[in-house]
């Protein structure tokens, strides 16, 4: 099997993966998923789609995080998974979608807009 590449967005955070059958190493950046995502819901939710497809350890997964913050990058890896896995077999596909690991989630922080203090938040205003 050849490696198969994908890419997951969240917020500002980017993923991109390579995933090809082995023992079920994952390294981001060079490091162990382990010691990049120190909390078990952060783990819990970037290997989701292994769980919810019951491939984990299948498919050694290489992975370039950077963007965002923490739970921006594991979402944005779930994603990537997911998709890397429709690829392989498209059978998983129902599985994944019904727990809403295929879509892209796209709120994004607002724009501060210039002459207010924050996106929405406006300077005090004094009448006299």
């Amino acid at each position: 099997m050849e490696v198969i590449n994908s890419i997951g967005r969240r917020k500002t955070a980017i993923a991109r993966i390579y995933l090809q059958e082995g023992k079920g190493n994952i390294l981001i950046n060079g490091r162990d998923l382990k010691d990049y995502f120190t909390t078990s819901i952060l783990q819990y939710k970037a290997t989701e789609p292994f769980m919810v497809t019951e491939t984990g350890g299948k498919y050694d997964v290489k992975v370039n995080l950077n963007g965002g913050g923490v739970k921006g990058q594991s979402e944005a890896l779930s994603l990537a998974l997911a998709r890397a896995l429709c690829k392989i077999n498209e059978e998983f596909r129902p599985a994944l979608k019904a727990k809403g690991l295929l879509r892209r989630d796209p709120r994004m922080v607002e724009r501060k807009k210039f002459g207010q203090k924050k996106a929405r938040k406006r300077f005090q205003f004094s009448k006299r």
